[in-house]
């Protein structure tokens, strides 16, 4: 029972946490650049980490640690990338951070919907990551990846909310559909459970696809936006500082 409960806070709590990061919008106006860029870029650096010992590592032994396992987990890793790149180019939505459009039809829709979108794209892998690190049977590779996913939705939550506050969104609506961007997580991670309990016999390939789902989204959305802004040095070393304390929890916590 105790595992149950451990389990159900894992697939729920890493998406609150996107409402907490943006708790501080209803407090202050604004937060300058440099600030955010440090922030993604720890987020980015334990999304990592946790990507690499939380999914990618324990593909690759449930497969029994051969060279076909490790075939196995690259080919899932590649199937994963390439499902967030395809619903990538395809779903309109807006960066947060350098206002760029993509997909079919951006331009035709409300920015609210685009930034929705855009969280959607990037929120869902992450939620399905957790479910499927859970799913495994294996608390100890679920528990740093939900706290490591919960610890990156803090700055990305402050970072929707201040996007809206400058798009002339009241602060109040600003910091409720942040924290609402946040809830597409849970819906991701029981998939990802399900999945993983419904075919367990491919556990090691469904977290690899997670796992290539999450490097994408770390390569092609969050790095990038960190480094636009001129200030990539510091959110290369926040990328760092972030990875080494999301290696140092999952070792402790594994």
């Amino acid at each position: 029972m105790p595992d149950f409960w451990m389990i159900a806070a894992g697939l729920v709590l890493p998406g609150l946490m996107t409402g907490v990061g943006a708790l501080p919008a209803l407090f202050t106006g604004n937060v300058t650049r440099k600030w955010l860029d440090a922030m993604l870029g720890f987020a980015a650096g334990v999304m990592l980490a946790a990507t690499c010992f939380s999914l990618i590592l324990p593909s690759i032994e449930f497969g029994g640690g051969t060279f076909k396992a490790v075939l196995i987990t690259g080919l899932g890793i590649i199937v994963g990338a390439v499902i967030i790149d395809l619903i990538d180019r395809f779903a309109p939505h807006e960066h947060l951070i350098n206002k760029h459009h993509e997909g079919v039809a951006a331009d035709s829709l409300k920015k609210i919907w685009l930034f929705i979108i855009a969280i959607a794209i990037h929120n869902f892998p992450e939620g399905m990551a957790v479910g499927v690190a859970f799913g495994s049977g294996n608390l100890s590779h679920g528990v740093p990846i939900a706290i490591g996913i919960g610890l990156q939705n803090m700055p990305e939550g402050l970072a929707v909310a201040f996007a809206l506050i400058r798009e002339k969104y009241s602060v109040g609506k600003a910091y409720w559909i942040a924290f609402l961007t946040g809830l597409i997580e849970p819906v991701g991670a029981l998939l990802g459970y399900g999945l993983v309990r419904l075919f367990s016999p491919a556990l090691p390939f469904i977290l690899a696809v997670a796992g290539g789902a999450m490097l994408f989204v770390i390569a092609d959305e969050v790095i990038p936006e960190t480094h636009s802004g001129g200030n990539e040095r510091l959110a290369t070393f926040a990328l760092i500082i972030g990875f080494v304390i999301m290696m140092v929890m999952d070792i402790a916590l594994g």
